[in-house]
C-alpha cells in the first residue's frame, strides 16, 4: 500500500465481486453467471469503494473488469433492486442513483486505465459500466443494449447521456438511448463502441495483452492523458491548451522522458519507471 493511505487499511476481502491482483494487472471478476452477472446494491456500493481504494495498491498500473460465464452484465438485478426501489422513498432513491452514478464517475476519475471484457450481453447499467471504461475489448458474441426507456425510465441513466454521444455521436447515441435496441458486436465496433473486436476464443488472450501493453508502459505519462481525456470534454480550447501545456512541461521533467531519450540514442527499447 502507497504511504498516501495513511492509517486506513486497504479492503482484503470484497463479497460481492471477485477481485485478484496479478503483478501490475488487478482484476475485477462478476460472479452471477446464473443470473448474467447482475448488478445489486451492494456490488454498486464495493465498487465505488474498489475504486477508489485502486489507486492506493502499489504496482497496480491497469484494472481489467469482466463477467465470469457467457455474459459481461446483464444490469440491475430486476429483484433485487427494481422490485425494492419501487417501494422506497424520494430521499433513498436519490441516495441509490447518486451511488451508481458515483461508480462511472470513480471509473473516468481513477488514474488507473480500465479495460472492460465483453462477451454475451452487455446490458442496461452494464452497458454504461463497459462505456465508462478506457477500453472496451468485445468478443463477436458481445451485445450492447441500454434498456433504461424500456423499463420506464430516463435513457440518461448514470451518465450515459453525457458519455454516450461523445464515443458514438448524438444522433447513434439518440438511437440507443431512446429506443433501449440491442445492438451485436459487430453493430457497435462500427458504431465506434468496440476498442478492439476478437473472436470469442480470442478474447482472454487480447485482453491480457492490452492490459501487459499498458502495465509496461510509461504509467504517469498513461494516467495523465487519461485525465486530460476526461476533464477536456467541457472545456474551452484555450483552457484545453493551457492545461494540455502544464501537464506537458509537469512530464518533461519526469525519468520516463529522460529514458526515452537516454533509450533512443543507444537504440534500445525504454525501460519505463513510472517516475
Amino acid at each position: 500500500m502507497t504511504r498516501f493511505r495513511a492509517s486506513a487499511p486497504l479492503t482484503t476481502t470484497w463479497e460481492h465481486f471477485d477481485f485478484a491482483v496479478e503483478g501490475p494487472v488487478a482484476a475485477v471478476t462478476l460472479n452471477r453467471p446464473e443470473k448474467l452477472n447482475p448488478l445489486t446494491f451492494e456490488s454498486y456500493a464495493d465498487l465505488r469503494d474498489l475504486l477508489a481504494e485502486l489507486p492506493h495498491h502499489e504496482g497496480v498500473k491497469v484494472l481489467v473488469v469482466q463477467g465470469e460465464g457467457e455474459a459481461f452484465c446483464g444490469g440491475g438485478d430486476v429483484d433485487e433492486i427494481i422490485g425494492e426501489l419501487i417501494t422506497m422513498k424520494a430521499g433513498d432513491l436519490m441516495q441509490f442513483t447518486k451511488m451508481t452514478g458515483n461508480v462511472v464517475r470513480a471509473m473516468r476519475e481513477c488514474p488507473i486505465p480500465i479495460i472492460v471484457k465483453v462477451q454475451g450481453i452487455a446490458a442496461g447499467a452494464g452497458a454504461v459500466i463497459a462505456l465508462a471504461a478506457d477500453f472496451r475489448v468485445v468478443g463477436r458474441s458481445g451485445r450492447f443494449a441500454f434498456l433504461f426507456t424500456k423499463v420506464g425510465l430516463s435513457g440518461g441513466d448514470m451518465g450515459a447521456a453525457y458519455l454516450l454521444p461523445r464515443v458514438v455521436g448524438l444522433g447513434r447515441a439518440t438511437s440507443l438511448l431512446m429506443l433501449g435496441d440491442t445492438i451485436d458486436a459487430e453493430t457497435a465496433d462500427r458504431y465506434g463502441l468496440v476498442s478492439q473486436l476478437v473472436d470469442d476464443e480470442q478474447l482472454e488472450d487480447a485482453v491480457a495483452a492490452l492490459a501487459g501493453r499498458i502495465a509496461s508502459g510509461p504509467t504517469l505519462a498513461l494516467s495523465q492523458t487519461k485525465s486530460l481525456l476526461s476533464r477536456e470534454l467541457d472545456m474551452s480550447l484555450s483552457s484545453a491548451m493551457e492545461l494540455d501545456a502544464m501537464t506537458q512541461a509537469l512530464l518533461m521533467t519526469t525519468d520516463d522522458h529522460a529514458e526515452f531519450h537516454a533509450a533512443f540514442k543507444a537504440g534500445r527499447p525504454p525501460a519505463w519507471k513510472g517516475q
